[in-house]
């Protein structure tokens, strides 16, 4: 029956992340691969779900009740003057609203232009609305953009540019300067940008999260997507939105009616609770998850790892092997579940420009490791003494 798949179908594989996931059930292993809390969701959203589901709100929800609460968020913390009316639409998580705006944006062969390391679905995304992926590396090791190289990637044929900023995988936060030569950029070649801002409230040592949309002139040209997963703790809630010029936003909201018809309906209701937290939650959100950045990169120090960078944002600790080591990313990975019960993701997945490979390129790709530290205390603190035996035992030697 394969030969009745489709093109599109035969070309898409596993996600290796979910993948690790399910490794890590069947052997009972500690998951640090996949992004998703293993602590609970703050008590006052989950009251409010259980709240909207005893009080019928179960059914399809069209009016999108959290527009206003969302227009309100963009204007307290970015300053943009959003229409809750036109130019919001929730959907059914951030990776929803991405997918939901390619197939509202690109036509075939128009290119996309992605930084590299970038998340796995993005390029699929792209790929599965015709469009073309571009990459441009970021630098290592503290993934800096080079601004050359970025201009030199856009052409008359780019439609958009991707930018995840804090970044998934290696918690980098795009600095002002930065955002203003991808701005530049835009202006320039008239291209639309789509940010994924998920983990803008998971913020480190005095960064501070910009939204491209706030630069001159790039408001009425960029889509911005994010959710609640990662803020409040609720990754299987799937409530996510794109806020989006109303022309955009009206065909992002088409496709997502023929997609899913509509985000959770008692979810929603329960997102009016989360939207409208108090300061002191995300303050306090961001200095837990310091000091679980912080545990974690002092535990892989003490055994070796050297850290030229560390994250500035998000949840995930993108780490290189040591020197010392022999092992590939993937050879690293497998001998950490088998001995040591631990799931990390190797991070040649996050790489893309396998047929472009500089001298360079060949050298780091299958070089780092992807830890989640979205887990509790209890979690990390488990995993660290699975991490510390293992290299007790000689397995650094080993390397």
């Amino acid at each position: 029956m394969e030969g009745k798949l489709s093109a599109v179908a035969k070309s898409l594989k596993p996600s290796p992340i979910q993948e690790l996931s399910l490794l890590a059930q069947r052997c009972n292993a500690i998951n640090l691969a996949e992004g998703f809390p293993d602590f609970p969701a703050p008590l006052r959203i989950k009251h409010a779900a259980i709240q909207a589901i005893n009080s019928d709100f179960n059914q399809y929800a069209h009016v999108q009740g959290i527009c206003d609460h969302v227009a309100n968020k963009m204007k307290h913390i970015h300053g943009l003057d959003v229409d809750p009316a036109t130019d919001i639409v929730i959907c059914c998580g951030q990776t929803e609203a991405f997918a939901a705006t390619m197939f509202a944006i690109i036509n075939p062969g128009d290119e996309v232009i992605l930084f590299d390391p970038s998340f796995e679905t993005y390029d699929t995304c792209i790929t599965m609305a015709g469009g073309v992926p571009v990459y441009v590396s970021l630098e290592p090791p503290c993934w800096t953009l080079d601004a050359d190289k970025l201009m030199k990637s856009f052409t008359s044929r780019t439609k958009a540019i991707v930018l995840n900023s804090p970044h998934n995988p290696t918690g980098k936060v795009f600095t002002q300067d930065e955002l203003e030569i991808i701005a530049g950029a835009c202006r320039t070649w008239d291209s639309l940008a789509v940010t994924d801002e998920v983990y803008e409230h998971i913020i480190y040592d005095n960064e501070k999260h910009i939204s491209l949309a706030k630069l001159p002139g790039m408001q009425r040209r960029t889509i911005i997507t994010s959710s609640l997963s990662k803020t409040f703790s609720v990754t299987g809630w799937r409530i996510g939105w794109a806020i989006a010029p109303s022309c955009i936003a009206s065909a992002i909201r088409n496709i997502h009616v023929k997609l899913t018809d509509s985000a959770p309906a008692p979810f929603q209701e329960a997102a009016l609770t989360a939207l409208t937290s108090s300061p002191e939650y995300f303050e306090t959100l961001k200095n837990d998850y310091l000091k679980k950045r912080d545990f974690i990169v002092e535990l892989l120090e003490s055994v070796g790892f050297d850290f030229k960078f560390k994250p500035k944002g998000s949840f995930f600790l993108f780490v290189k092997l040591p020197d010392s080591c022999t092992l590939s990313d993937v050879e690293f990975v497998e001998k950490l579940i088998k001995q040591a019960g631990v799931v990390a993701v190797p991070g040649r997945g996050f790489f893309h420009q396998v047929a472009e490979k500089s001298q360079t390129a060949v050298c780091y790709q299958d070089r780092y490791i992807r830890f989640a530290y979205c887990k509790s205390n209890a979690t990390l603190n488990a995993a660290a003494q699975k991490i510390k035996r293992l290299f007790n035992k000689g397995f650094s030697a080993d390397c």
